[in-house]
């Protein structure tokens, strides 16, 4: 597959089949992912991959814990609710979630459970905690900045190996309960979560693509010959 292949086929799954993942399989994608650029080669990325048992103790605890109204722990800073166009894309990506699913906007009950299914990371076999080295806080930016690249990879990695992953902050928002059974060590900070498995071709929210903006809404060309 090519590159541009690869970018422009890729997209978030949310329905996987209960299928096991080689340990090895991710431990090529993994290796793959490393190869991401980082802030003066500081490579501050770790990997935790859950499975089995310790995936549903989290599961469990998130779900318990969500319910119970217990609030979000995420161990690095949150933006709170989006405004604006931010919000408006937000809301456009729910659409086309649920009318892909056909949730109607007035039932609860089905927009609830589609919710508590970002808290069970949509209930796939594998999860993949991606931490940080504590010591580089405060002031961590550059290292979320690295993260967000080498996660980037873990996708695309994944994406040539068969396999489906979306990036899902839900996951690891009661984050003490994704500590204990992940048993990430105290010297890390949980910064996200990529659930990852096999597509389940028949859940149709696998087919949902994102609208990007056009690429001249968001370019400024500075310094170059327009007339070339």
């Amino acid at each position: 597959m090519d590159f541009d292949t690869l970018v422009h086929e890729r997209r978030s799954i949310r329905g996987y089949k209960q299928k096991p993942v080689p340990k090895e399989v991710i431990a090529e994608i993994i290796g793959l992912a490393k190869g991401a650029p980082s802030s003066m080669n500081t490579q501050p990325w770790h990997f935790h991959v859950i499975s089995g048992e310790p995936l549903d103790r989290i599961r469990a605890g998130n779900t318990e814990r969500n319910l119970a109204g217990v609030p979000a722990s995420r161990e690095i800073p949150m933006h709170g609710a989006y405004e604006g166009i931010h919000r408006q894309r937000q809301v456009d990506i729910a659409k086309q979630l649920f009318a892909a699913m056909g949730i109607d906007r007035y039932d609860k009950e089905r927009r609830h459970d589609w919710v508590m299914r970002g808290f069970r990371q949509f209930d796939a076999p594998v999860s993949i905690v991606v931490t940080y080295d504590k010591d580089l806080d405060p002031g961590a930016s550059i290292a979320h900045f690295d993260l967000g690249a080498v996660t980037y990879g873990l996708v695309l990695a994944a994406w040539t190996r068969g396999l489906g992953a979306v990036i899902n902050g839900q996951g690891i928002m009661q984050s003490p309960v994704v500590r204990e059974h992940a048993k990430i060590p105290d010297d890390q900070v949980i910064m996200t979560c990529v659930a990852m498995g096999y597509p389940e071709e028949d859940f149709a929210a696998n087919n949902v693509k994102s609208v990007r903006r056009e690429t001249d809404e968001i370019v400024t060309f500075v310094g170059f010959d327009e007339d070339a």
